[in-house]
């Protein structure tokens, strides 16, 4: 961080906070009132919502902390005062993403549900949250992987869901020797492939889901048939 933005912060941290909650103001009967505060969680989450929309337009390299604090509403030096650097700011997004990917994820799943009825509901949730998503999704996979700090999470986490895919169609069958860890490569490739058209609007969702699914199970139910 320069010099320069020390003293600003040093000064925020007296005035701007105080214009944020602890600054009064003239009320109709003349009387000074306290305004009202925006507390710092909300405060982070504008900032963090302010910061997807630039990545997802600019890129990481593009963007700067001075677009994404004008996109916030709020100046640079209180924006360094939640997020230390570009990077800091960056790796918050990471993780809220990803987390809400999860969650979205974890919604298909049922006890009562069968494996391909688990699959079919958990890529509706996945793609649903792509199209409502669009510009975390674009962050999460395009930003996060191109971005060298970052690229190494993202494989981590790419890994894991290529493992939950193969435990899913491995006990969506009962032909064991099929290479399952190998068709959970393809389908999660196939499904970043579709999930990327879904978040440019090229492709309905629920089309999508019908498409994944089939190449999901195409083989799956029972092995090859036996001719004659």
């Amino acid at each position: 961080m320069s010099g320069t933005v020390w003293p600003q912060i040093l000064l925020l941290s007296k005035f701007e906070v105080m214009a944020s909650g602890d600054a009064s103001e003239q009320s109709g009967n003349g009387r000074a009132t306290r305004a009202k505060r925006v507390p710092r969680a909300v405060r982070e989450q504008q900032m963090l919502d302010a910061a997807v929309a630039v990545f997802a337009e600019r890129g990481f390299h593009q963007s700067s902390m001075d677009t994404i604090a004008t996109a916030s509403g709020i100046s640079k030096p209180m924006l360094y005062l939640y997020y230390g650097s570009k990077d800091e700011l960056f790796g918050a997004i990471l993780d809220r993403e990803s987390q809400r990917f999860l969650e979205a994820a974890s919604q298909g799943s049922s006890p009562d549900f069968t494996a391909r009825e688990t699959l079919e509901r958990t890529l509706a949730a996945v793609l649903d949250f792509v199209a409502g998503h669009r510009d975390a999704w674009r962050v999460l996979v395009r930003e996060g992987s191109s971005v060298g700090e970052f690229a190494d999470q993202i494989a981590r986490r790419r890994a894991r869901l290529v493992e939950l895919t193969a435990d899913l169609l491995r006990a969506g069958t009962k032909e064991p020797e099929q290479d399952f860890d190998l068709m959970a490569v393809a389908l999660v490739g196939a499904g970043e492939a579709v999930a990327n058209r879904v978040a440019e609007g090229d492709l309905d969702p629920a089309r999508a889901v019908e498409v994944l699914t089939g190449l999901a199970w195409r083989g799956l139910s029972g092995g090859p048939r036996q001719t004659d």
